[in-house]
């Protein structure tokens, strides 16, 4: 019941928003860069999540186990709550590694601060739909490409892994046919052997 009521506690500072002061907040006028402005936003995600599905409502929905052990379901919804943010935070920096997010979010940064200081007048259609429309999609279609090769050469390389293991396996397998046609041919030569000894000891002097 403490856990419940530190979470709701927590969900309610949340929730006042902007009136509240934030650690992310800079300087009056300054400009939060987008991918901390990201990570801001999936910290918020999460909290609120949390404060959702928060101890109190665990325990109404698992009221027979928290009666008898209310320790262990006090574990097991710390653990689901650490698994499902542990899960939520690799699936975002995956998309963000795929997609290079980083560097296009803070290649906006640049270019809207150059934005801010440029004096000239900003882009105009040129008057061509055909040009305007591939100098907006060009550089998204290049980075795709390059997002796409990327997952190329990593399925590659773990065919190639595989591969390996595959002809490794193999030669194993081979090896250990090797050995007991080895050992069926020394048990055979053993068996004439002793054949061999039981038929001289048997001869009459």
């Amino acid at each position: 019941m403490a856990a419940a009521r530190s979470v709701n506690a927590e969900s309610g500072r949340e929730e006042k928003g902007p009136e509240g002061s934030c650690p992310e907040s800079g300087p009056p006028g300054a400009t939060i860069p987008r991918v901390k402005l990201l990570d801001t936003l999936v910290d918020t995600f999460l909290q609120k999540l949390v404060a959702a599905g928060s101890y109190q409502r665990f325990t109404d929905c698992y009221k027979h186990l928290y009666q008898l052990q209310p320790e262990m379901t006090q574990r097991i919804y710390d653990k689901l709550v650490t698994q499902l943010q542990t899960s939520v935070r690799e699936e975002i920096s995956e998309i963000k590694a795929e997609g290079n997010l980083e560097a296009v979010l803070s290649s906006l940064d640049k270019i809207v601060q150059e934005g801010k200081d440029r004096t000239e007048p900003a882009w105009r259609p040129s008057g061509i739909p055909e040009e305007d429309m591939r100098s907006a999609l060009v550089p998204y279609f290049v980075q795709q490409r390059d997002a796409l090769q990327r997952r190329v050469h990593r399925q590659e390389a773990e065919n190639r892994q595989l591969a390996e293991a595959v002809l490794a396996g193999r030669g194993r397998v081979q090896e250990l046919r090797r050995q007991g046609r080895a050992r069926q041919q020394a048990w055979q030569a053993l068996r004439r052997e002793q054949t061999e000894l039981l038929g001289v000891l048997g001869e009459p002097e």
